[in-house]
C-alpha cells in the first residue's frame, strides 16, 4: 500500500508545482496540498484503523 501513498504524494508534489508555475493557478495548488496532506497522514501509524472506522469497514 505505501507504493500508492508515494504516488499520491508525487502527484500532489506535480499539482503544487503545476499550479505555482501557471499564473499561480489556485484550484491545483489547493488539489496538490490535499493530496499531500493525505498521503502524509496514511503513512502516520493507526491511519488504517481510523479510516475503517470513519467507513464503518471493521
Amino acid at each position: 500500500m505505501g507504493f500508492w501513498y508515494f504516488l499520491i504524494l508525487f502527484a500532489g508534489i506535480f499539482l503544487v508545482v503545476k499550479g505555482l508555475s501557471r499564473n499561480k493557478e489556485i484550484s491545483l495548488v489547493f488539489i496538490g496540498f490535499l493530496c499531500i496532506a493525505f498521503s502524509i497522514f496514511m503513512f502516520t501509524p493507526g491511519s488504517d484503523e481510523m479510516i475503517a472506522e470513519l467507513f464503518n469497514l471493521g
